[in-house]
Formats: C-alpha cells, structure tokens, sequence
C-alpha cells in the first residue's frame, strides 16, 4: 500500500471515529476485533437491507457482480455483516433530523441511539464484517434517494417474482 493510499485510509478512519465518544476506544477495537461499535445519527446513519432485497434489486447474488453494482447505483460505503440479522447489507447515507425515510418496513433507517458494528477500513472481504464498497474519502456517504430508489426495485422484483409463481399446492394446467 503506498503513502498515498494510508493516509487516505487514516483519514477516513478518523471521520469514521468522530461518531464516537471515545474515538481510541474504536481504534482499539478495529486493532483488537476489526470492528468497531459506532453510535449512529450524529454524522451518519445506515439503511439495513436483507440479502433478498439487495440481490434482487442488482438481479445477482454473485459477490462481485453484487459489490460492483452496488458501487455503481449507491457511489458510497456498504457494510455486508451476516452474524446478527442474518445476511444483512447497510448503506450509509447522510443523516438528518429531517430526513423522511418511507420504507422502514422493509429495510429500516438506523439512526440515533442504536449502535453498529463498522468494519476497520481494510477489511474488505469475509469473514464477519466487512465492506462491500468501502467509503473513498472522508464523508463519502450514499445518498438516501439511491439507497431508496435500490430498497423499492428490490421490493418490485421480489414481489413481481412472487406473482409469477404458482402458489404452492395450486394444480398446475
């Protein structure tokens, strides 16, 4: 890695610090676990997605296929993490006390008061927590209408799919 490439990594693992009260204390948990619990709602918040939702938004449950789309439509970090929700994806994206998020329902807008494990910026593949599109600057955040316009092409596709199969236990003709 040169020069150029750590300190962009330092960088934004420092904004990434600043949700928390104890920035050392994430620097220590990256070192020690690799991820870190960061309070959200102060600079960021995160979209959690399930796996269905996102794999049939970008039409691919292919890993690479996934993380270059993903990269493409949302152009901000991604966080894949499988160990709490099940195989769950987390868009972060700008947070605002106004921000009105209609699909809570379906993939929920995370905010003040709950914490979330981030990944140490470097850790871009399985196991556990990792990016899928790892933040490029400091303050490289997806935009909320991209994360939105994703959550509702996944609920189409999958409710579109749902409508084409024949039910279960239904005949056949």
């Amino acid at each position: 890695m040169d020069d150029t490439q750590q300190a962009t990594e330092r960088a934004i693992g420092e904004w990434l610090t600043w949700e928390h009260p104890v920035p050392e204390q994430v620097w220590t948990e990256w070192t020690t676990h690799g991820v870190a619990l960061l309070p959200l709602g102060k600079r960021f918040a995160a979209v959690r997605m399930t796996m269905d939702v996102v794999h049939a938004a970008v039409g691919s449950d292919n890993p690479v296929q996934v993380t270059t789309h993903l990269r493409q439509l949302l152009r901000g970090p991604v966080v894949y993490d499988r160990r709490v929700a099940g195989a769950t994806y987390y868009a972060l994206i700008q947070w605002s006390a106004d921000l009105v998020w209609a699909h809570d329902e379906v993939a929920p807008c995370l905010a003040r008061g709950i914490y979330m494990g981030v990944p140490r910026i470097d850790r871009r593949k399985p196991p556990g927590t990792y990016w899928v599109v790892a933040p490029r600057y400091a303050g490289n955040l997806c935009a909320a209408q991209a994360v939105a316009s994703l959550v509702e092409t996944g609920q189409q596709r999958i409710v579109q799919s749902a409508e084409l199969s024949p039910s279960e236990g239904a005949a056949i003709t």
